[in-house]
C-alpha cells in the first residue's frame, strides 16, 4: 500500500511565515520571516514534499509573494506544491517554470473550470484542485466567499480531466488544532476517483494515525502548519508514521 505523505506548510503573508484561524487574515500569526530557512527547516526532518501558499495572492488573484516562494522553492531540494491566486494559464506556466512541481488551483476551480481543465491538460498531474469548504459548500477567494455548490459536486467535474489531486480543507477547523476531519476527507475520497490530500485542523500525530488507514480509500498525503510549527507534532515522527 502507498505511503499518506507529510506536506509540511509555508503561508505566506507579506513575506512572512505565518498561520491563520479559518482562512481570517485578520487573526494571522507570524512564525518567522525566512521562507527559504523554514523550508531547509522541513527538509532536514526528513520531508521531501512541501506545501507553500502565497495568502495575499489567493485574496489579490495573483502572485504578490513570489520572491519569498522562489527563495522556499530554491532551497526545498524535494518537490513542492504551490497555491493562492493562480488564476490563469500564464500563471501556473510562470510556477513551473522556476521549479515548482504542482500547481494548486482553487478559486478558478468553481469560476473557470474550462481553465483548470485545459491546465490539467497541458500539465498532466501537475495541477492540484482546492476545494475548500465551510459546512459541506465549497468556499473561494480566500475562503472569503461560500458558494451553492457542494464540495462532493465541484469535484466531481474534474474526475476526467487528469488533475493530479484534489486538496480538501475544512476551513472551519483550519489553524485552530481541532483535529482533522477525517470523517469528510474519507467521504470526499470515496466519492471520486482522484486522490484527495487532508487540510486543516491537524492537531498532533492522532490525525496522522487516524488517516493512514484510509489510503486505501484514495486519501493520499495532509497537510500540516501550525501543530508543527506549535511543536505539537513532530514532522520526523509523523513522516514514519505516514510510512508505516
Amino acid at each position: 500500500m502507498a505511503a499518506l505523505t507529510i506536506f509540511p506548510a509555508i503561508d505566506l503573508k507579506r513575506g512572512q511565515v505565518v498561520r491563520l484561524a479559518e482562512g481570517d487574515m485578520d487573526r494571522a500569526t507570524v512564525y518567522g520571516d525566512d521562507p527559504a530557512a523554514q523550508a531547509r527547516a522541513f527538509a532536514d526532518a526528513g520531508a521531501d514534499h512541501l506545501h507553500v501558499v502565497d495568502l495575499d495572492g489567493a485574496f489579490a488573484g495573483n502572485s504578490v509573494n513570489g520572491d519569498a516562494v522562489r527563495a522556499a522553492v530554491a532551497a526545498f531540494p524535494g518537490r513542492v506544491q504551490l497555491g493562492g491566486g493562480v488564476r490563469e494559464m500564464a500563471a501556473v506556466e510562470a510556477w513551473l517554470a522556476i521549479g515548482v512541481a504542482r500547481v494548486v488551483i482553487g478559486t478558478a476551480a468553481l469560476k473557470d473550470p474550462d481553465f483548470v481543465k485545459a491546465a490539467a491538460r497541458a500539465h498532466p498531474e501537475r495541477i492540484v484542485v482546492a476545494v475548500d469548504a465551510r459546512d459541506g459548500m465549497v468556499a473561494t477567494a480566500g475562503w472569503a466567499d461560500v458558494s451553492d455548490v457542494t464540495v462532493t459536486d465541484l469535484a466531481r467535474r474534474f474526475e476526467d480531466a487528469g488533475v493530479a489531486a484534489l486538496l480538501f480543507t475544512d476551513v472551519g477547523r483550519d489553524g485552530l488544532l481541532k483535529g482533522c476531519n477525517v470523517e469528510a476527507t474519507v467521504a470526499l475520497a470515496r466519492a471520486v476517483s482522484i486522490p484527495v490530500i487532508a487540510s486543516g485542523g491537524v492537531a498532533g500525530i492522532e490525525d496522522i494515525h487516524a488517516l493512514v488507514p484510509h489510503v486505501s480509500d484514495g486519501v493520499s498525503g495532509v497537510i500540516t502548519g501550525r501543530a508543527l510549527y506549535d511543536g505539537r507534532l513532530d514532522l520526523s515522527e509523523a513522516i514514519r508514521v505516514a510510512a508505516a
